[in-house]
């Protein structure tokens, strides 16, 4: 995909030329084609397989998915849907469209530990997960619609959009006093009617809502809002009479497609078909979809923070100031060691938690320790890496500040660090109280 790259992203694509190698070095050398005009077919039932996804993932985000990022700045809120339809033929032709998609649909069908790797590769660039159709939300609710959606459902809802077709959203979180970091303030509600469903509310922050085709809605149909259950899931076209897209929120972050928007559910009508799973079995179903999601979101982060130390390493390496280059300081070293060891415990907790979602085990304690973690962590290091490049990780001419800027949300996004910590902390006590009843 030949793109022009304006003047203004020079600096910034000299960095990517001069981080080409550095990125593709992290992995052994691979005998892949380069991209091509058809798309590449991957078998990955093996190590040495999912070994090569990562090396066509990380070719292809530095030959091609970078320098349209930064053409455009990282910001896709109101980017064109060509843009998308452009990065994931491009991802297509290399083969390694919708790698946790299963082959049933049309994907290369990789579990949580084999994708960690591929997924931060693909995050190197903000524009990474995008063309791989392994974004968030699409990315998420692809893996709940494979678990929970009937038969049905999958062929009109999960196959369009596994294979990049559509786009989708979901529609959970609500402008206060409703459902936020606390899912029980749910207040949107869903009322039964002899044609089906009525769903009335307001919910916000949606990512990807503008140009979605469809959201799973999660509305309250029993019980009051601070209830514990009594939600379902719906899934309604956004087409629908009476949803509306009331505004796209202006946020700190700017690179997901379709960015965040209100939305107003006005005597919205569905039928009985629109159900996803069971009546007030939603929450239930919310912890299928978001333990991975958070592992998701870990993975393709480490990417973005991954390339910002790469960044970093490569100014220490070049920039002489005090007789010295930066990376003779002692101080400049610390940082960087620090991010080395952010970055690698991070990759590990993320190990441990997908080899715990992929075997079935009790997941929850160590998704939200590895949430936690990681989006703390990732805010160091894109801190730190802004700090070694001083007055040039300010400015735009490299993508520091704008990786700074993306990261740092994560900290609230699918639970800020807070409520993790909470929950962290009562599961130890519930089980050291359990033990104490025990003897």
């Amino acid at each position: 995909m030949a793109v022009q790259v304006p003047s203004a992203s020079l600096a910034a694509s000299r960095f990517a030329d001069r981080l080409g190698a550095r990125f593709e070095s992290t992995h052994r050398d691979s005998a892949v084609s380069r991209v091509g005009a058809t798309e590449v077919k991957v078998d990955v039932s093996d190590a040495l397989a999912v070994e090569e996804v990562v090396v066509r993932t990380k070719r292809l985000v530095r030959d091609e998915i970078i320098p349209v990022e930064l053409e455009y700045g990282g910001s896709a809120h109101d980017a064109p849907e060509q843009l998308r339809i452009d990065l994931q033929g491009a991802a297509r032709r290399a083969g390694v469209f919708a790698p946790h998609v299963s082959h049933e649909f049309g994907g290369l069908g990789l579990g949580m530990r084999d994708r960690a790797a591929v997924f931060e590769a693909a995050g190197y660039s903000l524009f990474g997960p995008l063309a791989l159709n392994c974004a968030a939300p699409d990315e998420g609710n692809v893996h709940l619609l494979e678990q929970v959606a009937t038969a049905a459902q999958k062929q009109m809802f999960l196959r369009p959009l596994a294979n990049g077709e559509i786009r989708s959203c979901f529609a959970m979180t609500e402008p206060a006093p409703g459902a936020g970091s606390d899912p029980r303030a749910l207040a949107t509600t869903a009322r039964r009617t002899s044609a089906g469903w009525v769903i009335n509310g307001r919910k916000w922050f949606i990512t990807g809502a503008d140009g979605a085709a469809f959201a799973i809605v999660m509305a309250r149909t029993s019980g009051e809002p601070g209830s514990r259950g009594g939600a379902t899931m719906f899934l309604v076209p956004l087409d629908r009479p009476g949803l509306h897209i009331e505004r796209n929120l202006d946020t700190l972050d700017v690179s997901m497609f379709g960015g965040h928007s209100e939305l107003a559910f006005d005597n919205v009508e569905i039928n009985d078909n629109a159900i996803l799973g069971e009546v007030d079995r939603g929450f239930e179903y919310a912890q299928v979809r978001l333990g991975p999601a958070r592992m998701t979101h870990c993975m393709r982060w480490l990417g973005a923070v991954r390339r910002a130390a790469d960044i970093a390493v490569e100014q220490a390496a070049r920039r002489k100031a005090f007789g010295a280059t930066l990376g003779d300081l002692g101080m400049v070293q610390q940082l960087i060691a620090d991010s080395e060891i952010d970055i690698e415990a991070s990759r590990a907790l993320t190990a441990k938690a997908c080899e715990d979602l992929d075997s079935g085990a009790p997941s929850a304690q160590i998704t939200s320790i590895a949430k936690t973690f990681v989006s703390e962590a990732v805010n160091r290091v894109a801190d730190r890496s802004l700090q070694i490049c001083g007055a040039l990780g300010v400015s735009a001419d490299i993508p520091l500040s704008r990786i700074f800027r993306e990261v740092r949300p994560f900290r609230i996004y699918d639970g800020p660090s807070e409520t993790h910590r909470w929950a962290i902390a009562r599961r130890v006590l519930r089980e050291a109280t359990r033990e104490r009843n025990d003897q």
